[in-house]
């Protein structure tokens, strides 16, 4: 079950669908970004949202922690900024889901020193 909810959280993604993101999870979510900080999902994928043109994600593996609430997926994200600035990075994310199958957090993991960068970039147009 929590793959099927991984692999909707990157389908959502991918298509910037933000009514199907915030499906995924629970009212009080919580989302650890090394860009954006700590903020619930809600308003987290609101900004991702705000400063993305494109986003195409290449899936590279699942892993789920049997008999637990957590998982994580290791994915390559190729992220297109508002301004047309294209980044590309290698992302986990790791899942802590409770027992409604809702995400409750979420804490991305990766190098952000090219994204950050980027981004400000975009937010300075």
């Amino acid at each position: 079950m929590q793959e099927a909810l991984i692999l909707a959280y990157l389908d959502a993604l991918s298509k910037g669908d933000l009514p199907a993101l915030l499906e995924l999870f629970a009212p009080a979510a919580v989302v650890y970004s090394p860009l954006y900080g700590k903020k619930t999902a809600k308003i987290f994928y609101a900004d991702l949202l705000k400063d993305s043109k494109a986003s195409h994600i290449e899936l590279l593996n699942v892993f789920q922690a049997p008999g637990t609430s957590h998982a994580a997926v290791n994915f390559l994200y190729h992220w297109t900024l508002a301004n047309g600035e294209q980044v590309r990075f290698d992302c986990v994310d790791i899942f802590h889901f409770n027992a409604a199958g809702k995400i409750i957090k979420l804490k991305i993991i990766y190098d952000a020193s090219l994204t950050r960068p980027a981004l400000q970039r975009t937010q300075n147009t």
